[in-house]
């Protein structure tokens, strides 16, 4: 769409966790009053939406049922400024016919890249060594780690993110498998990619595993301790390079009391996280004070790049609503009256 394609038909647009400024430019060139103001969720159950014909929110602010049903009728559409939207109650959006729209291929380089660097981190021990050099100890010999040339990666899920992944592993050497129930075996194939008809078989192939799926009932807890202790633990080459878990996916894939067991059990090598079942983290995780744990916080769209498309997608497909156009990035398309 091109800025002379944009109505100038004002709509009041509440932002609530934050935009990149160029992405509110373009809304307000349009005609639009953009509302950068996070909303308290008491105040959201108590109609704040009302005075609203879009909101765009990203993973902070909850938009459950009850909230959607005290904005009243003036809601025209919800923008997520980012791939997931299980912040949003989906269903009740339509059934009250507000279109929910989202930004899925904006930050799909930046998860890419940072799901590379923390498998990497995780082999060579990158997080620790700092850590103990901080402290002012020289831990060469405790710092050995492995390579990711000749082991297998399990993906679960093989979108585009978990497509890209699994590209750049290819070409730093590593032998790719993928669960995804949803994809077609000629997509696998395409990519040189084993495609295993059970998440269990998954398990028991691959000593490293990335997460890239949706959380939902069906995903919920998929992570367990019954399947990490499938993990060879052995790469086909041989080497003893254990059992690596990363997810930049969404937390709650994986059950993270199993796998702070699994850790501390030694069948799990190494775990990454940059989603978690709570966030923030609370200060009493255990998890996170594990040495061959390491985290980041939420950060997997958290790049200039990323900010600037997925503030223009979502800009550009609430406009589409806002216009009478049903975005190709809806959500709910499928359940709208």
């Amino acid at each position: 769409m091109s800025l002379t394609q944009i109505t100038t038909t004002m709509a009041r647009i509440a932002v609530t966790d934050g935009m990149a400024q160029d992405a509110v430019a373009l809304l307000e060139k349009s005609g639009h009053e953009v509302v950068l103001q996070f909303i308290e969720q008491e105040d959201l159950r108590t109609g704040a939406l009302k005075d609203f014909d879009a909101i765009i929110v990203r993973s902070a602010t909850k938009l459950p049922r009850e909230v959607l049903v005290q904005s009243g009728s003036r809601l025209k559409v919800i923008g997520r400024a980012g791939v997931g939207v299980d912040n949003i109650d989906i269903v009740a959006a339509a059934e009250l016919n507000i279109p929910v729209v989202n930004a899925p291929r904006a930050s799909t380089q930046s998860v890419i890249e940072l799901t590379i660097g923390h498998l990497l981190s995780s082999l060579r021990h990158i997080p620790r060594a700092d850590r103990s050099m901080r402290q002012h100890k020289w831990e060469k010999k405790a710092m050995k780690g492995t390579e990711l040339f000749g082991k297998d990666l399990g993906l679960i899920g093989f979108g585009r993110i978990a497509q890209g992944v699994g590209s750049v592993a290819q070409m730093l050497g590593m032998e790719v498998h993928t669960y995804d129930p949803y994809l077609p075996s000629k997509v696998a194939k395409a990519q040189n990619t084993t495609l295993h008809k059970s998440v269990d078989t998954l398990f028991q192939n691959c000593t490293h595993i990335s997460i890239h799926c949706n959380f939902t009932d069906e995903t919920h807890h998929l992570v367990n301790a019954e399947r990490m202790a499938l993990m060879p633990g052995k790469s086909r080459d041989g080497i003893p390079c254990g059992n690596h878990i990363v997810n930049c996916a969404r937390g709650g894939i994986i059950d993270e009391t199993a796998l702070l067991a699994s850790l501390k059990s030694g069948q799990i090598s190494s775990a990454a996280l940059d989603v978690f079942e709570q966030e923030p983290v609370s200060k009493g995780n255990e998890l996170i004070q594990h040495p061959n744990f390491h985290g980041t916080p939420h950060i997997g769209a958290a790049t200039l790049e990323a900010q600037a498309r997925v503030g223009k997608d979502i800009g550009l497909a609430v406009m589409d609503v806002l216009n009478g156009k049903l975005a190709d990035t809806t959500v709910n398309s499928h359940l709208l009256k």
